[in-house]
């Protein structure tokens, strides 16, 4: 299946007018494409880090990262698509599991971090965010929705930060009962409205 995505991104590539693109483009939405909330973590504070404790040092911590998230997510219903550096990358099909999973994960990290020395300690920085996009084979996904969480939790929230879009809000329902605060961010010339969830 996986190959098959690629055989399709080759078609596009070597298709010789806007028809043939057209139909590709079809093919691969409705063979890929889903509607869910995308949810990318990514681990702060860690080129200091290694600098100062070196790169086994970072990767046992990536480790400990990843052995604490995939269980934490998989309980809120959601599904890990890969792991990469000190990044985290899933999908939940509903936006408030999404948020559940990132409450608990900090939390859990805030535990932890209680009993450990500094260098050991560990943040991140989540994005949310909810839409139309393409998931391969669950090993890998693209899209609008996956590029503004990226942004989110990579680039813009700090340590221990919720960042969901307010697209993503709107699909949470109040009875939810969230505390959040409106944020909006330029970056990369795209505008990105936001709330910042408070627990």
């Amino acid at each position: 299946m996986l190959q098959n995505f690629f055989d399709l991104m080759e078609a596009y590539a070597r298709a010789d007018d806007d028809d043939n693109r057209a139909a590709i483009d079809g093919e691969v939405w409705e063979t890929y494409g889903v509607e869910k909330a995308v949810f990318i973590l990514d681990m702060s504070g860690f080129s200091r880090l290694t600098e100062k404790r070196g790169i086994v040092h970072y990767l046992s911590m990536v480790r400990h990262m990843q052995l604490v998230t995939k269980p934490i997510v998989e309980r809120y219903g959601g599904r890990i698509v890969k792991f990469e550096a000190d990044n985290g990358f899933a999908w939940f099909e509903e936006v408030s599991k999404a948020i559940q999973a990132a409450v608990s994960i900090n939390i859990a990290f805030d535990a932890m971090n209680l009993m450990t020395q500094d260098d050991l300690n560990i943040y991140t920085a989540i994005g949310i965010d909810y839409g139309r996009f393409l998931l391969v084979d669950d090993r890998d996904f693209f899209g609008a929705p996956v590029n503004t969480a990226s942004k989110l939790g990579e680039d813009i929230a700090g340590a221990g930060e919720i960042l969901v879009t307010a697209n993503a809000m709107s699909h949470v329902p109040e009875s939810a009962g969230l505390k959040t605060e409106s944020e909006t961010f330029e970056i990369s010339g795209v505008t990105i409205e936001a709330r910042r969830i408070l627990y």
